[in-house]
């Protein structure tokens, strides 16, 4: 890669880090559903503009906008509203790598090898250490919510290998149109009108500034630059860049948030990172689902608009 798009790569990664800084910022002042709605809804806006379809099939966008825009964004965004955080939180989502290795098996039919297998052991056992160690200022349920966040994370990675979007940004942009209202359903439903007003009318700066950050920044932005970068380079020059971001959040979540950084927090998440990258590597996995799919979304797949 060339100099500029080595800083531009990095650069993306540490968007999608300092975006759970966003996040928890936002959930100051908005409940948590009602946020991740606004969020949706404003990454979709620019649709408006754009006026052109997802470019597949609209059953693969509805099962997108319920696996990941509705389902991993509420538990994500539940999970650190109830005291997962926010540092934490980036690590735990890349769990979903480990989700998507389980879920392809059932429901693509693939073989991973034992390179691949070994890997998401590794990876898992670094979940394991940091759920068994957790601060005990952080709930076990906020950490399940958002455990239970990454694994539709990886469902939808599923969804996106058979969908195959020629353009991630615009179907992801459809599917949180798609998923907006029936977040900001659920949003009167569970925290109720008055909980919703009540945010509504103190919406402020700051929680602009986050929304604006979380839809603008990390989804258009990010993805722009993100998919810009796969067509020059391919995913196996790109994707590993991925695992700099919960390097960019846990950073970010020390300096900003004054969060500790805890030594069983830094060796998961040293098992984590280096289980995926090492099953990543040189990994050659056997399917029976058509090949040309799965190759021209293997890339798209391994960072979605999951945080």
């Amino acid at each position: 890669m060339r100099p500029g798009d080595l800083l531009l790569a990095t650069l993306v990664a540490a968007i999608w880090g300092f975006n759970f800084i966003a996040v928890h910022v936002g959930l100051d002042d908005l409940p948590p559903l009602l946020f991740c709605g606004l969020r949706l809804l404003a990454a979709a806006l620019p649709l408006a503009f754009l006026r052109r379809g997802p470019g597949v099939a609209w059953r693969w966008v509805l099962l997108s906008a319920a696996c990941l825009g509705v389902l991993h964004f509420s538990l994500f965004f539940w999970g650190m509203a109830e005291g997962m955080p926010a540092g934490l939180t980036s690590l735990v989502l890349q769990s979903q790598a480990i989700f998507t290795l389980l879920l392809a098996v059932p429901l693509l039919r693939e073989r991973p090898g034992v390179r691949r297998i070994a890997g998401t052991a590794l990876a898992l056992a670094g979940m394991v250490l940091v759920g068994a160690t957790l601060h005990a200022g952080t709930p076990a349920f906020a950490f399940a919510l958002v455990v239970a966040s990454a694994a539709f994370w990886g469902l939808n990675n599923i969804v996106l290998r058979r969908a195959a979007p020629l353009d991630p940004l615009r179907y992801t942009m459809w599917l949180a149109a798609l998923a907006a209202l029936p977040m900001l359903g659920l949003s009167l439903v569970i925290e109720g009108p008055s909980a919703d007003l009540a945010a509504l009318r103190g919406f402020d700066l700051t929680a602009l500034a986050a929304l604006a950050y979380t839809s603008g920044i990390s989804t258009i932005v990010g993805f722009g630059l993100w998919g810009r970068l796969i067509h020059r380079y391919g995913a196996g020059t790109v994707a590993p860049f991925s695992m700099l971001v919960p390097f960019f959040g846990m950073t970010a979540a020390v300096l900003v948030l004054h969060e500790a950084l805890r030594l069983p927090d830094v060796l998961g998440g040293v098992l984590v990172i280096g289980g995926i990258l090492f099953g990543a590597t040189r990994a050659r996995s056997r399917t029976i689902s058509p090949p040309g799919i799965v190759r021209r979304v293997e890339e798209q797949a391994t960072v979605s608009s999951g945080a």
